[in-house]
């Protein structure tokens, strides 16, 4: 056991989240780049670490291990109360909100990753990759236009004036392609909030090397 929490992940990956939500917490942590061992898919040391080959993976200062991203990021919250990442478990008004979204992102747009980092995991050829690139495209803004319309944010985050994992997950997610111009225009009245996680100032120097806004960042 190292008494600390072991991320592996990559820049610009879903690991920025449970990095920044392990920032906020202010516990001891290390990341191990991921990407620095080439192809994923391939890589002994990956799968001996996580089966499907996937970051972020986290291990715990047990030495359990945790894969998905919602999952770590869901149990980081409860774990560490005292940072008032997520609402408390009997919270009748804010943690089904809390829930509900973060297993939403995770199924309906998270996943849609996989097909999209590598759509020759599934098309035939060239043509059949270009379609899948447009539609995945077409559900992910759909599924953001959905989110918009039905959560009206409860302060300056989603859940209140605390941010909140959710509110982390949403603001890397949406950074993805189509990027954060796409999830603007599908759903406007969120973007106020991921703006706010962009602008939180304990995470400016986590977003500076993990998943810097550089020009043209948003698309």
């Amino acid at each position: 056991m190292s008494g600390e929490y072991i991320v592996y992940g990559a820049a610009g990956s879903g690991s920025v989240a449970v990095e920044a939500a392990l920032t906020l917490i202010g516990t001891p942590f290390r990341v191990e780049d991921a990407r620095s061992w080439k192809d994923l898919e391939t890589s002994p040391r990956m799968a001996r670490i996580n089966p499907m080959r996937q970051v972020p993976a986290l291990i715990l200062p047990s030495g359990e291990l945790m894969t998905e991203s919602s999952a770590i990021l869901m149990w980081l919250a409860e774990s560490h109360p005292g940072a008032d990442l997520a609402p408390p478990r009997f919270d009748g008004d804010m943690r089904p909100r809390f829930l509900r979204w973060m297993a939403y992102i995770s199924a309906q747009i998270y996943a849609l990753y996989w097909i999209r980092d590598a759509p020759s995991r599934l098309a035939a050829d060239k043509a059949a990759e270009a379609v899948i690139i447009e539609r995945t495209a077409g559900r992910i803004a759909e599924a953001w236009r959905i989110m918009g319309e039905q959560v009206q944010p409860a302060g300056r985050f989603l859940l209140g004036d605390q941010i909140s994992v959710l509110d982390l997950y949403m603001a890397v997610v949406s950074r993805w392609g189509p990027r954060r111009k796409g999830f603007y225009e599908a759903a406007p009245g969120l973007a106020p909030v991921v703006r706010a996680v962009d602008a939180e100032p304990r995470l400016t120097e986590l977003w500076a090397e993990r998943f810097p806004f550089t020009k043209g960042w948003e698309g």
